[in-house]
């Protein structure tokens, strides 16, 4: 087993500490809790965390390179978001702390592009060794693109917490979040699908690399990301043109046994895709006929409005504006009281905003 370990002096732990331990046992693990801490058990690792006086003290251990720099980040990121008013510097030592190789890492080459519909643009990316982004549930991948500003960016290297960090922040590539929309491992391709306003010159970053992308352009990407889709009987589903890959994903994979409705929100009929899906999944789509994307209530109503079953495991998966993804959140935890374990609801764009998250 390889392992590492990690201490932090941290003086406001027990105000927050019950936080990490709720966001690390949502990546699927089975949770040992204990007066001082907490152990996780994953597929792929695990990982100790102990609280005593202000001190928080994280071991960790996986089989391989790959599990190991899964458990890591996850551990590593929890602290970060919870205790960043504190600005803890995580120092990993033990096996591998000393690699400034960034196993999340590969550099990928386009293939081939093609539009689905006259919004959504599809990029084929070939690489090498791509079995890691189709492991730990996550559907979505940071991409690391060149710009006018900086065509030929500098990749990342491991830093002493086990994240990114980077040779040069003059050219540090530009990045945002996609989802991985199809991943072939043997033939040693992934398919990503941008949401493209139109080449009108209003595009983001990514929208508008993939509308000059050309065979033999270079991209990077750093993953898996995101929480795992918890197993259930029922799902509801809903999202967004940015939300649509990860749902077709997702759709593709449940099990043929699986019941419930999936959401969908687009412009207009013509940005309609044939999905694969569950014979007891009903695919609905709404059409926002000219209302502006981010100002539409239909499918926030219809994914709110509809009665979850009694009986059998149940989970909502849901991605949109960031607005209308804080009501759903809302009324899910607060009204419903529906956690973790059963909900995941991400903003994935904002409007008048930019960030790392994009569709």
């Amino acid at each position: 087993m390889l392992t590492c370990r990690a201490e932090l002096r941290l003086s406001r732990l027990p105000d927050y500490f019950h936080r990490i331990v709720d966001r690390l046992a949502s990546f699927d693990a089975a949770v040992d809790e204990r007066p001082d801490g907490a152990d996780f058990a994953y597929a792929y690792g695990s990982a100790s965390l102990k609280a005593g006086g202000p001190g928080l003290v994280m071991e960790i251990a996986a089989a391989d390179a790959d599990g190991l720099q899964r458990v890591r980040e996850l551990v590593t990121v929890a602290v970060q978001v919870y205790a960043k008013d504190e600005g803890p510097q995580v120092v990993w030592r033990g096996d591998l702390a000393d690699d400034r190789t960034l196993v999340t890492f590969r550099k990928l080459r386009v293939s081939q592009v093609s539009q689905l519909t006259p919004h959504m643009r599809r990029v084929r990316l070939e690489g090498d060794n791509l079995a890691r982004y189709g492991q730990f549930g996550g559907l979505h991948v940071r991409m690391l693109f060149p710009t006018a500003d900086n065509p030929d960016p500098v990749w990342p290297l491991a830093g002493p917490n086990g994240q990114p960090m980077w040779p040069s922040e003059e050219r540090r590539p530009a990045a945002r979040v996609y989802t991985i929309r199809q991943l072939d491992v043997a033939a040693g391709f992934m398919d990503v699908d941008f949401v493209i306003h139109g080449g009108d010159g209003g595009e983001g970053i990514g929208s508008a690399w993939a509308l000059g992308a050309r065979a033999g352009d270079e991209v990077g990407i750093i993953g898996p990301l995101g929480r795992p889709l918890r197993p259930a009987d029922w799902y509801v589903l809903g999202c967004d043109e940015t939300g649509l890959p990860a749902v077709g994903r997702i759709l593709e994979q449940l099990p043929a046994t699986t019941r419930g409705a999936a959401f969908i929100e687009v412009a207009d009929e013509a940005e309609r895709q044939p999905l694969s899906h569950p014979p007891g999944m009903t695919v609905n789509w709404i059409f926002r006929r000219g209302v502006p994307a981010g100002e539409h209530d239909g499918l926030l109503d219809a994914v709110a409005g509809l009665e979850w079953p009694r009986e059998g495991s149940r989970f909502g998966w849901f991605a949109s504006e960031a607005a209308p993804a804080r009501r759903l959140r809302g009324h899910w935890r607060d009204t419903l009281s529906y956690g973790r374990d059963q909900t995941l609801v991400a903003g994935y764009w904002q409007r008048g905003a930019s960030g790392l998250m994009a569709g």
